[in-house]
């Protein structure tokens, strides 16, 4: 049924008269009569007694009423919902992250949600290769990933992560090239390659630049376990040195300045995308990475960088 003529219908009903009705709807009376013929042949009856005194509604007319009612409400309340999924005001958002954004990650999703209250987020940890793959098959919205990333995906750089020596209460190497000798059995406890590909990867191009041997003792599945096991004793660990948001007290991490040991992390998301709520992301993870960028890495006591 035409949602419009219901419109003139209900506004003969509000003015109980075709020439005010007309006014309203800032139409000619003989325009709003063929109108009403209209939808009166779309009910099958008449909808209004016309006389001296106005129109008032026929039986069958005060039937459609609430029946109109309803259905206008409906496709306004409709319109509005649309507009506001258009815009990116509504709708559903999933998001990936990785251990290097385990600190900006939430609080993007954190201002987004404030911005934008009526917006269902899903943020799933999952490693950069898992985030590259949901996000070609739409699953995912937007991933927080190692970069660099193909050319088919649109980035936005946010920083730099590295590797960073964990341990608690053990000395630590004063350089770079002390590294070596200083891993040479200790204990180590790492992520499970199958958990962190990006971290297990970078970790083997800095222990080939600075042949580096260790014996890992114990592996974990998640970064929170490492550092856990790191507190206990069990052994020392190379992690990102982002983890230091989520590090027990007794941990301290060091960071290690070298090439080998450095990459970027970005925003990623698919340039075909649809979902309208991806930009309106974008440019919230943008404001929040620049304000991140005033305070990281901190010059806390427990982060220092190693020298070349």
């Amino acid at each position: 049924m035409d949602i419009r003529l219901l419109r003139t219908f209900l506004t003969v009903v509000e003015h109980r008269a075709f020439g005010r009705a007309a006014l309203a709807l800032a139409m000619t009376q003989p325009a709003l009569t063929k109108q009403i013929q209209a939808l009166e042949t779309q009910v099958g009856g008449r909808l209004f007694h016309r006389g001296r005194h106005g129109a008032t509604l026929t039986d069958l007319g005060a039937i459609l009423l609430p029946e109109a009612e309803d259905l206008v409400r409906r496709a306004d309340t409709l319109a509005v919902r649309m507009n506001r999924m258009a815009s990116g005001e509504i709708g559903r958002l999933s998001v990936g992250f990785g251990m290097s954004s385990i600190e900006l990650a939430p609080r993007a999703v954190a201002a987004f949600r404030r911005r934008y209250p009526d917006v269902g987020i899903v943020l799933d940890d999952m490693s950069s290769h898992a985030q590259l793959e949901r996000l070609a098959t739409g699953e995912l919205d937007v991933g927080f990933v190692r970069l660099p990333v193909g050319e088919k995906w649109e980035r936005l750089s946010l920083r730099t992560d590295r590797l960073a020596i964990a341990t608690a209460g053990d000395s630590l190497p004063e350089n770079a090239d002390e590294v070596a000798p200083w891993s040479a059995g200790r204990p180590f406890v790492a992520l499970a390659q199958a958990k962190g590909p990006g971290l297990a990867s970078q970790i083997e191009r800095f222990r080939a630049c600075f042949g580096v041997d260790t014996e890992v003792v114990q592996e974990a599945h998640d970064l929170q376990t490492v550092l856990a096991l790191v507190a206990a004793g069990i052994g020392v660990a190379f992690v990102p040195v982002s983890a230091d948001s989520i590090a027990p007290a007794q941990v301290m991490l060091r960071a290690v300045d070298h090439e080998a040991a450095t990459w970027q992390i970005g925003a990623v998301w698919n340039r075909q995308a649809r979902n309208p709520l991806t930009g309106n992301f974008v440019a919230v993870v943008r404001e929040v990475a620049a304000w991140q960028d005033d305070r990281f890495p901190s010059d806390q006591d427990e982060r220092r960088d190693l020298v070349n």
